[in-house]
């Protein structure tokens, strides 16, 4: 070898003896190409030997059979990373990650919890001195009224056939039996004959549960579909505890009363009102005391509630509006009242009265007996009232927000300007009495006015109207001398129009809650029922998903093109009843729309308070 030659050669064939043997090559060649992954595993094979050597070093003193054990070890450790192939190891992850992974049930209830913690109240709904005070009530009001001893010594598995039988769900502490006749209720003959002069013999099944919860002192959350009764779970009791009281101690000028009952439209006050005085009246005609109650809304004259009141008064029927006035006014006390009931108490809490329910309640000087009823009221109210209520008793008679099963619902396509002249049809389907219904105060008036037009006997109500004519709109109707009453929702809500036949909803309104209770004035008292909804492209989406889902679980026949519509959460249809917000069948709390609207109208309404938005009608 010359000494000229470059030294470059010398450690090039030193490097590659072995390989260049093997292969035949010249020295003056260069080493073959390697491959990306063979380099990198010749690296991980050089570095395996210097960690080998390594820990063979840091092994010096240790036992023969330890070192052997660490060798197993090391082995395996690169086993794993480098003598398994990639799809392998993408196996090997795929299970690792779907044994970890949450399945996407498990996923939608938890993010459906995360949301309805975020919008539950945190405040308790209690009068403001009760929170500032600390006070807690521990125990139910003691009342004197007790069940039938034989009633009382039937088993527990007695009670529950009877409930299982009546379709009754209870929940609550030491659930006072149910009873299946107003008799064994203890009602005075004269109650029982007046009972019977309007047809009603038997209890329903929430009465048979909840007018024995309301009489032991109970506080109560009643829910039960529209027409089912109700209004005299907790119009009964209170005439029988008045009754007592006024038997024990007669009530002196200015004081009472003893009983209150909010509601949350005039017009549904002036019914419970009437409801009162038609029992109260029996009693004083058998002998009885007098039992004095008085009407507080908007529109009439307080003159004749304060009347009342300077006799001293028993039972008040009131809307919030108008009880906060004579509140602050101071024209009116709640020393002595131990009974509160809120009817449609979800549509109050929803509507924005919720702060002054907590003012009602900060001028109550003692516990109270409370009671909240609805045919609708989602799980975010009932936790929510729970907070005002002693060991409360929910009594449920079917779904919270299910439509009447005696009510045959169909849903019509209609354009928007074939409506009014497709009404004259749809009112041949029923004779009289028949009401309509519409979103706005001004489809009211043009409906009312097509019928007049057409010589159908037609009254009309709205909030744009003053008292006087609503009351002889809604008496004309009840009374049957017109054939058809045209209304907004202000005539939804829990109004009794025993022999209406047919609903029409002219047009679909934005909450199904809203639906179910128009419908619901039909197919009342165990009669039968007919409603008809018009609904066009102008209807959103998402209510009609709401009511698609309703008219399945009422076996109703659901229309093609309502059947064709389906959503992204419809999968978790199984998961329960619905939203857990607004009770829609045909969504889940995480696409709720009437969430998402409260949530935006809070965030550009901070710091003001709208009354008129909500309740117009009430003030």
């Amino acid at each position: 070898m010359s000494a000229n030659a470059p030294p470059v050669k010398r450690y090039r064939r030193e490097e590659k003896d072995s390989d260049a043997s093997d292969h035949g090559e010249d020295d003056d060649k260069y080493v073959p190409y390697v491959p990306v992954k063979e380099r990198k595993k010749q690296q991980l094979l050089k570095l395996g030997r210097i960690v080998q050597l390594t820990a063979e070093a840091s092994n010096v003193g240790k036992s023969s059979s330890e070192n052997e054990h660490d060798e197993e070890n090391a082995e395996e450790a690169w086993g794993r990373k480098f003598n398994i192939s990639l799809l392998d190891q993408h196996t090997e992850l795929k299970k690792i990650a779907e044994a970890k992974k949450i399945s996407a049930v498990e996923k939608q209830l938890k993010e459906e919890e995360k949301i309805l913690e975020s919008v539950a109240e945190k405040k308790a709904l209690m009068g403001v001195a009760e929170l500032a005070k600390g006070i807690q009530y521990e125990d139910p009001i003691k009342t004197s009224w007790k069940a039938p001893r034989y009633i009382l010594s039937r088993t527990d598995a007695s009670h529950e056939r009877v409930r299982e039988k009546m379709r009754i769900l209870v929940d609550g502490e030491n659930v006072p039996p149910p009873i299946c006749s107003f008799r064994e209720m203890k009602f005075p003959k004269v109650i029982l004959a007046a009972l019977e002069k309007r047809n009603i013999r038997k209890p329903s099944p929430i009465q048979v549960q909840g007018i024995p919860a309301v009489l032991s002192g109970r506080d109560l959350i009643g829910i039960a579909f529209t027409g089912s009764g109700k209004t005299l779970v907790f119009v009964l009791p209170i005439i029988m505890f008045s009754l007592e009281q006024e038997l024990r101690l007669p009530f002196i000028s200015k004081e009472g009363p003893y009983g209150l009952i909010i509601c949350p439209s005039r017009e549904l006050a002036k019914q419970t009102y009437d409801i009162i005085q038609y029992y109260c009246q029996h009693l004083r005609m058998s002998g009885m005391p007098e039992i004095r109650s008085a009407l507080a809304i908007g529109g009439v004259p307080v003159n004749e509630a304060l009347a009342i009141i300077q006799q001293g008064c028993h039972i008040m029927v009131a809307t919030p509006g108008r009880l906060m006035d004579m509140l602050d006014k101071k024209l009116l006390k709640l020393d002595v009242c131990r009974y509160l009931c809120m009817d449609e108490a979800d549509r109050m809490i929803d509507a924005g009265f919720e702060e002054d329910i907590r003012t009602i309640f900060s001028y109550f000087k003692g516990q109270r007996q409370t009671l909240l009823f609805s045919a609708t009221m989602p799980k975010k109210i009932q936790n929510f009232a729970k907070s005002a209520l002693v060991k409360p008793v929910t009594i449920n008679v079917g779904r919270a927000g299910a439509a009447s099963m005696n009510v045959t619902q169909d849903v019509e396509y209609v354009k928007q300007e074939a409506k009014v002249v497709y009404l004259l049809d749809c009112l041949q389907k029923t004779p009289p009495p028949v009401l309509i219904f519409a979103e706005k105060k001004q489809d009211v008036d043009a409906i009312h006015e097509y019928l007049l037009l057409k010589g159908v006997e037609a009254v009309a109500i709205h909030g744009g109207k003053d008292q006087e004519e609503r009351y002889r709109s809604v008496e004309g109707f009840r009374n049957q001398e017109k054939d058809v009453l045209v209304a907004t929702d202000v005539a939804s809500k829990g109004l009794d129009f025993p022999d209406v036949q047919h609903v029409i909803n002219y047009d679909m309104p934005d909450d199904i809650e809203n639906y179910v209770h128009r419908i619901g004035r039909t197919g009342r008292s165990g009669s039968k029922g007919l409603a008809t909804t018009f609904i066009n492209k102008a209807t959103e989406q998402f209510v009609l998903l709401d009511l698609k889902h309703l008219l399945i679980e009422a076996k109703q026949k659901v229309p093609p093109f309502l059947g064709e519509l389906c959503s992204e959460t419809e999968k978790y249809a199984d998961l329960g009843d619905g939203c857990s917000y607004c009770g829609g069948l045909g969504h889940r709390i995480t696409e709720c729309p009437k969430l998402e609207a409260i949530q935006s109208k809070q965030a550009s309404n901070i710091g003001r308070r709208d009354y008129l938005s909500n309740t117009a009608a009430d003030y």
